[in-house]
């Protein structure tokens, strides 16, 4: 049988103990099939079934058509930054507790890694954001949300919003945050947010804990350019991006967001539907009524 990749790459930045196994299990059954398989740098110290196939982030950029990714969203944000970004598609195995990213649960794997490499999966696009600093090179992208956020429990800081260079509000809050559909079900939902199917075009603003009663969270288009400027002078508020990269704010600095050059392409088993992913994480209802 033609399978439809001939090279898969794995990756993870968990610690679960079942790394592993996983690992192991998923490249039997790769192998099995005929494909080449790869591991990055973060099976270095797990003993991964054969240590000669460890390649470099290069390498499996340039030549792995799908990575897979073992853990929890944590695993499959860092993974989407550092590949997904570039252009190879993600499967996720997940290990975590919540794991909207992820698909595949450990006593699926045999079943369902089948029939991704048969061809028998979903395509699901995902848009990131970019964020920038005004005077500063460079820029930074998260797939789930940018956070503005005044780095202590129960401070407030103050900044000026603005959409498309309308001015929205000055507001003074714990913080900001700023989500793709794809952080509707993280850190924004935590915080009362709205959940946005990740089909729709949409940015959400959600301030934290805000000095005003009657601010409530602003969905705004995806093509929109999003500009906040630090109002608060005691220089401790924090950018941070997917909890990962974080920078420190001053007074006066300008952030601008808007959705990143690059996509991610997420792969899912067939059959999978986002509905049913809620119901089964966030335990709603699981009764199905006769229509």
């Amino acid at each position: 049988m033609k399978y439809k990749f001939s090279h898969i790459a794995l990756s993870t930045s968990s610690q679960d103990e079942r790394v592993l196994s996983i690992a192991t299990q998923v490249y039997e059954i790769l192998s099995n099939a005929g494909i080449k398989v790869s591991f990055d740098s973060s099976f270095l110290n797990l003993e991964a079934p054969t240590k000669k196939k460890h390649k470099t982030a290069k390498h499996i950029i340039k030549n792995a058509e799908l990575l897979i990714a073992i853990g929890g969203d944590g695993t499959m944000l860092n993974c989407s930054r550092r590949y997904g970004s570039k252009g190879v598609p993600i499967l996720g195995i997940n290990l975590g507790n919540v794991g909207f990213l992820t698909d595949i649960a450990p006593k699926e794997i045999t079943s369902r890694l089948l029939d991704v490499i048969k061809g028998n999966f979903i395509k699901d696009k995902r848009f990131f954001l970019e964020a920038s600093l005004q005077n500063k090179d460079g820029s930074f992208i998260a797939l789930n949300e940018v956070v503005i956020h005044s780095g202590a429990i129960a401070q407030l800081i103050e900044f000026d919003l603005y959409i498309d260079d309308s001015f929205v509000y000055r507001q003074k809050a714990d913080g900001l945050i700023i989500n793709s559909p794809s952080g509707s079900t993280a850190y924004s939902l935590s915080g009362g947010g709205p959940i946005v199917h990740p089909n729709l075009d949409a940015i959400t603003l959600l301030p934290m804990f805000p000095h005003r009663l009657n601010t409530s969270p602003l969905v705004v288009s995806g093509g929109s350019k999003i500009t906040i400027k630090m109002i608060e002078k005691k220089n401790k508020s924090v950018l941070s991006m997917d909890s990962h990269n974080s920078l420190k704010l001053r007074q006066g600095d300008v952030i601008t967001i808007s959705k990143g050059k690059f996509s991610l392409t997420l792969i899912h088993p067939r059959g999978h539907d986002f509905y049913e992913a809620c119901r089964n994480k966030l335990g709603w209802s699981s009764s199905l009524p006769n229509i």
